[in-house]
C-alpha cells in the first residue's frame, strides 16, 4: 500500500535513507530535513512497516524531482519502487507540475517508467542547489531523467519534448 508519509514514519524513513546513503546512493537526510520535508514523501507500507520511500519535490512551476526513491533490500522486486513513482507522477499532475525529473543511478527502472534521459545542461541552475552537499560535487555521475506528466503528455507530442531536450534534431530543408 502507498500513502502519504505521517511523522509516525519519520524514523523510518530516516533509517531507510541512511543506509542508501551511505553506500553513495542517495544524499543524506537527517531528521530534521525529513520532518521539514514530510508533506512531500509518500511510503510503501507492508504489513504496517515501512518498506519504501520516496519524495516529491517542486523546484519550480514547470519541474518537480523524485528524491530520496529507497526501498529496504527484503522487499525489493515486489513493485513499492514503481507504486512509489507512479503516485508522485498523479501528485505532480494533480498540481499542474508538467515535468518531473529523476537523478539516479537506476536508469533502466525509470526508463521502464516512462522517463526520458536528458542532459543536466538543460535544466534549471536550481536544481543542483543541494548538489552543494554532495560529495561527489562538482564530478555528479547520476543520469538526469524527465517524465512529462500526463495532462502534458497529451497535449506535447514526445518529438516536441524529445528536442527541446536536445535528444533529437530538426532537420532543416
Amino acid at each position: 500500500m502507498i500513502r502519504k508519509a505521517r511523522i509516525g514514519d519519520v524514523d523510518a524513513i530516516v533509517g531507510l535513507l541512511k543506509d542508501y546513503a551511505e553506500q553513495g546512493l542517495l544524499l543524506p537526510r537527517s531528521k530534521q530535513s525529513v520532518c521539514e520535508t514530510l508533506l512531500g514523501f509518500s511510503v510503501a507500507v507492508e504489513d504496517g512497516v515501512v518498506v519504501g520511500a520516496a519524495a516529491l519535490h517542486i523546484l519550480g512551476d514547470d519541474i518537480a524531482e523524485i528524491r530520496s526513491l529507497a526501498v529496504v533490500p527484503d522487499a525489493q522486486g515486489r513493485g513499492h519502487g514503481r507504486l512509489l513513482v507512479e503516485a508522485l507522477m498523479e501528485e505532480a499532475g494533480s498540481v499542474g507540475v508538467p515535468r518531473v525529473l529523476a537523478l539516479t543511478y537506476q536508469e533502466a527502472f525509470f526508463e521502464r517508467l516512462r522517463f526520458f534521459v536528458v542532459e543536466k545542461g538543460t535544466l534549471h541552475q536550481k536544481i543542483w542547489k543541494d548538489c552543494i552537499h554532495c560529495k561527489k560535487f562538482p564530478f555528479c555521475d547520476e543520469v538526469s531523467m524527465i517524465r512529462l506528466t500526463e495532462a502534458v503528455q497529451e497535449a506535447v507530442p514526445a518529438a516536441k519534448v524529445a528536442v527541446e531536450h536536445g535528444l533529437a534534431h530538426v532537420k532543416t530543408m
